[in-house]
């Protein structure tokens, strides 16, 4: 293996790291060296932590959601993040006696005031009345069977996907990895993976990419890789050269 050991600076500013390398690769004027055994020190002196609440110190109004939640229903990945102090009071009609779950992957970006609306919300559908009487003191009904009331399953968003602020994402949706959700928009279908979709209901924009570098970037998995890999990779995952990524990700598969 024609590989070297590297002694440098570290990239983001902080103090030294060790590497071990086979190849060096560049996008613009940023040369990296691939494959990161061990990093000493990242940006501040700090290594990324996704147990750590609030990612940004003496900033409380982004945090990371991982160890914040509570509820064992909600399953959420490393990294991912929402612009508020608590991300639960996002996911609504989500109750002890609920059967859905709601599931979010890794390095997602969740901005203020997105709400995940969870299966309880909805109310019967098939009957003459859409009027919970059963729920409320006093009327004489029973609970109805679950065969009557809809149900679309879980809820699932995949990795490194954009939710913009005030976006509603409707029960049984599912998200694909990539994916970017506009501003406002209420999502009511699944979203395929690298899509953007705006709007009320939400419709597809465009394909953030062509067919071929999607397919690389969902069996590379970036997010699935270590946190000392991954940092080696940001010039690679925020490089607007995408024929040269392209490139690197063929590489590396």
């Amino acid at each position: 293996m024609n590989s070297k050991m590297l002694r440098s600076a570290s990239p983001a500013g902080g103090g030294l790291f060790f590497c071990w390398w086979k190849r060096g690769w560049k996008c613009g004027r940023v040369e990296v060296r691939i494959g990161i055994v061990e990093v000493n020190f990242m940006k501040s002196g700090k290594r990324p932590d996704p147990n750590v609440i609030h990612p940004i110190e003496g900033y409380d109004k982004e945090i990371y959601v991982k160890p914040t939640i509570q509820n064992p229903n909600i399953l959420v990945g490393d990294f991912t993040y929402i612009a508020d102090s608590d991300f639960e009071s996002h996911v609504t009609h989500f109750y002890p006696w609920s059967r859905d779950k709601l599931i979010i992957g890794k390095f997602c970006q969740i901005a203020a005031g997105v709400e995940f609306v969870m299966n309880d919300a909805n109310h019967q559908m098939n009957a003459v009345s859409t009027f919970p009487f059963y729920t409320l003191e006093g009327w004489e009904m029973e609970q109805p069977a679950s065969s009557d009331m809809p149900f679309k399953g879980d809820t699932v968003i995949g990795n490194d996907v954009w939710i913009g602020q005030n976006a509603v994402v409707l029960p049984g949706v599912q998200i694909g990895d990539g994916a970017i959700i506009g501003a406002n928009s209420v999502v009511g279908c699944d979203v395929a993976p690298y899509t953007i979709v705006i709007g009320n209901p939400a419709n597809v924009l465009r394909k953030r990419f062509d067919d071929e570098l999607i397919d690389l970037l969902l069996r590379f998995r970036w997010w699935d890789k270590s946190v000392a890999e991954i940092d080696s990779l940001i010039p690679i995952l925020t490089c607007s050269d995408l024929e040269r990524v392209r490139e690197e990700l063929k590489a590396r598969l």
